[in-house]
């Protein structure tokens, strides 16, 4: 059920958390409240009062693709207008987002159904997302984030909050016919709270840490209590000894699950460009879900005036740009979380001791509805560090015992700087200004950055932002039996002794906040000629500037083979500044980039296929599989089958993912198996860190039989699915609306693509298509900064509405399929002179 904070705080807000925050927030000084005076005689009768004015007030123009452009007099109703246009195109999506801030899940949909869509959580049971949920975000909590924001943030969320109930409101009175037909007639789809609207924002904080652990948090319960002897607690040492790496079957460490999401971004700068700045940014994200990518404009006359895109829910823009700065993100190498072995107490499994003195566990004792069962309760604990985690999952011996237990802290628990800071972006002027920003709050949950800005020739990179403190002399004296194999199976991670209070993660003073490394510790670069990153570390933002000497919880720097992704990318980028990627001049111009980065190279193929041909595809051409190493299924007896026309077909192809290129799905099959070998068995030369954009290469020739399985591995898989082995890119790579499939390119980054759509579904499951819980080019921006003003090109690639009765569900989608960028228009002038220019004015 909601809480009693949800349902009245806000009225609250802005009065009594402005009052909060100038005492110093949640945990500073005192409130003191002053008994109310008698009441006033009753006045005599007046003249009636005239009309108050209205609260909020927006208009909403929208142009070609149905992008909004709000613009309104204040921030509440900039927020207002954003929060109604969200609604209009993703209520659905939206609702359901709210039951999981909330923690309602279960009451609505049951307990053990699985999360809709795939986001930054993953997809957990719905149980174990509300207590999840219900547990790091509170209610104290919530009021402590609203606690410590400025005035102008707190009035963008409530106008938000306002806006998007407008729309619910109108929806349920009978609005909007024919919209919203999944959901409208729900009732889990209601109006929500300024809490909820925070409890959503501060959910994307935990990215890369918390989100991780969520089931792990969530089903963290103590053992019966028992008397714990010296030789138990010896017995348990041993064990934690005892524990290989290999033994523990830990999660990916990946933004959204396994696989993760990635991300590609440049900045050029003058030197590059031949004039003004340009920066190209692509997160490659998800396309269904909460965590979708929305785009807009914001305009307050005078004070803002910013476009770009948010996720779903949230009232700033997160990418994007304004007249004075442009910047993008992609998800960090940064490990932003760290867990803690405490020691317990003999007597009691939730309590622990630190130096010697017995410290209780802080029980939360949560209840949780469920739809056509009984009400779940759970009492979950938290300590000093952060909620106690289960990590059982990794290996028995790490689980919930008598004698030890773990805790999790994540840096972004304590960050509440983060939209603030998104804020102020949102209004810098030059890029001078965004990166003093960047240093001075220190807030950037789990990605990088790159920036431009007007009259700056260099453009800048910079991963700094929230990230744990912890000296390698610390990692040193304040490790236990078990952190070594845990380091072995989560790199970086730092698992350190809780029963010591000198362990706790480092206080710098020059850090915004305890426990968090200062931003000179972090690295940042600026360059005339570009800065790029694709998901790898720091090291090379530019390969002719390597950046070194930064903590390793940051990051490798040198010692690990960059991705695909990233070579192709910084080699895509060095090749166009030279003049030799066929292009004309040498210009890193808007037209160029444009076309460049949806080139849909596969590095992969460029690399080793003529040496994969040569290897696999030799005489006699009938292979018997044994086995297919992409799904695990053994043949027997082995299967037999011809690959003579795969290899053919492999020959003719043109080594793209271009919707007309046929052969790419054989080539991504066959890629899928062979790169299941592992680096030592399918390259021949290794990753040498002097040439990162140049190895590993070249296949090894005792490969040739693992090579030959794969092949026909993938012949029968291809043939299993029904498609030619000749079918185009455009027909096995799609996304369906309206029942019609659009033609898509690219393909996934562990193949080489630089051009990113990755399905989850295989060709033997009717093709990749987009359509399920995909992840690719979503939100995608050219920006460049000129004497005219600033020029903006977008994509967003799934369109602007999830509901396939609106307009715009399916019209980006086919003009990125069709590879037309949209001139986005800017200024007012612009904004009118839009041949879909529409204009509705909002106001309560």
């Amino acid at each position: 059920m909601r809480s009693s904070l949800g349902r009245h705080l806000r009225p609250l807000t802005l009065l009594a958390l402005a009052s909060l925050a100038a005492c110093g927030g949640s945990g500073g000084g005192n409130v003191q409240f002053t008994p109310a005076p008698a009441p006033a005689p009753a006045p005599a009768p007046s003249p009636a009062p005239a009309p108050a004015a209205q609260q909020y007030q927006a208009e909403i123009r929208r142009t070609a693709m149905g992008v909004p452009h709000i613009k309104a007099a204040d921030w509440g109703g900039v927020g207002y207008g954003y929060g109604y246009a969200q609604a209009q195109d993703a209520l659905c999506t939206m609702a359901d987002a709210f039951l999981t801030y909330r923690g309602e899940r279960s009451r609505w949909l049951g307990a053990d159904t699985l999360v809709a869509t795939s986001g930054t959580i993953g997809r957990p049971k719905n149980i174990d997302s509300d207590f999840f949920h219900r547990q790091v975000m509170d209610d104290a909590r919530i009021q402590a984030i609203m606690a410590a924001q400025p005035a102008k943030l707190l009035q963008m969320v409530e106008g938000f909050t306002a806006g998007y109930n407008r729309y619910v409101r109108e929806v349920k009175a009978g609005g909007s016919a024919g919209r919203h037909v999944a959901c409208r007639d729900q009732a889990w789809v209601t109006t929500v709270t300024t809490a909820d609207l925070w409890r959503r924002m501060y959910q994307a904080n935990f990215a890369a840490g918390y989100s991780n652990f969520l089931a792990a948090i969530a089903n963290a319960q103590p053992p019966a209590s028992a008397v714990v002897t010296s030789r138990a607690r010896r017995e348990a040492t041993r064990q934690f000894a005892a524990i290989r790496p290999q033994q523990l079957q830990a999660p990916a460490l990946e933004v959204g699950g396994e696989a993760g999401v990635g991300s590609n971004m440049y900045g050029f700068g003058g030197g590059a460009t031949g004039g003004g700045p340009l920066l190209f940014g692509n997160p490659h994200w998800y396309w269904r879900g909460p965590d979708r990518f929305y785009q807009a404009q914001l305009t307050i006359p005078g004070e803002l005036d910013v476009s770009g895109s948010s996720f779903l829910g949230i009232p700033v823009i997160l990418i994007g740009f304004n007249s004075g700065v442009a910047w993008s993100h992609t998800v960090s190498t940064a490990r932003r979380f760290g867990f803690f072995q405490l020691t317990l107490a003999s007597d009691d499994p939730t309590a622990y001791m630190r130096d010697g003195q017995k410290i209780k566990m802080t029980p939360q004792r949560i209840t949780v509805a469920v739809k056509d069962g009984a009400p779940v309760t759970r009492t979950l604990y938290r300590s000093e560090y952060g909620p106690l985690v289960n990590l059982g999952s990794l290996n028995p011996a790490l689980g919930w015992s008598t004698t030890t237990a773990f805790a999790i802290r994540d840096i972004n628990a304590d960050n509440y700087r983060l939209f603030r800071t998104w804020m102020r972006w949102n209004t810098a002027k030059s890029l001078d200004e965004l990166i003093a920003i960047q240093k001075e709050e220190q807030s950037i949950p789990w990605v990088n950055t790159v920036a431009v800005g007007r009259g700056r020739t260099q453009a800048w990179y910079g991963d700094i932002g929230a990230m744990p403190n912890v000296p390698p002399a610390q990692l040193s004296a304040c490790a236990t039996p078990v952190s070594a194999a845990l380091a072995g199976a989560l790199p970086r991670v730092p698992v350190l002794d809780g029963s010591r209070a000198a362990c706790n993660w480092t206080v710098d003073a020059a850090a915004a906040q305890p426990g968090a490394l200062p931003a000179a510790s972090m690295p940042g670069l600026l360059r005339d000629d570009y800065v790029a990153n694709m998901n790898d570390s720091y090291w090379l933002a530019n390969p002719d500037a390597p950046l070194t000497g930064f903590p390793a919880i940051i990051g490798p720097a040198g010692t690990e083979a960059q991705t695909l992704r990233t070579r192709l990318g910084h080699l895509m980028a060095r090749a166009r500044l030279a003049g030799t990627d066929g292009y004309s001049g040498n210009r890193a111009t808007p037209d160029i980039v444009q076309r460049m980065v949806l080139n849909s190279r596969v590095l992969s193929a460029e690399l080793v296929k003529d040496q994969a041909l040569a290897l696999a595809c030799t005489s006699p051409t009938t292979v018997s599989v044994t086995a297919d190493a992409a799904t695990g299924q053994s043949y027997s007896p082995a299967r037999t089958v011809d690959i003579a026309a795969a290899c053919d077909q492999l020959r003719n192809w043109d080594s793209t993912g271009n919707p007309d290129a046929r052969g790419a799905h054989v080539w991504d099959e066959f890629w899928r198996r062979a790169e299941r070998l592992g680096a030592s068995a399918l390259w021949a030369v290794p990753f040498d860190a002097a040439h990162p954009l140049t190895t590993p290469r070249d296949l090894q020739p005792s490969a040739a039989g693992a090579l030959r399985q794969a092949m026909g591995a993938a012949t029968l898989a291809i043939q299993a699915s029904g498609f030619a082995l000749n079918a185009p890119r455009g027909e096995t790579l799609f996304a369906t609306r309206g029942g019609t499939r659009i033609p898509l390119y690219g393909g996934c980054g562990n193949v080489g693509y630089f051009t990113i759509a990755c399905s989850e579904q295989r060709i033997e499951q009717g093709g990749y298509s987009m359509d399920g819980d995909p992840n690719g080019n979503s939100y995608m921006q050219v920006v460049r900064f000129d004497d005219a003003g600033v020029q903006a090109h977008t994509f967003l690639t799934f369109s602007q509405s999830d509901d396939p009765a609106s307009p715009h569900n399916a019209d980006y989608t086919r003009r990125y399929s069709a590879k037309q960028w949209l001139r986005v228009p800017f200024t007012e002038a612009e904004i009118q002179a839009d041949a879909q220019y529409s204009s509705t004015r909002i106001a309560e």
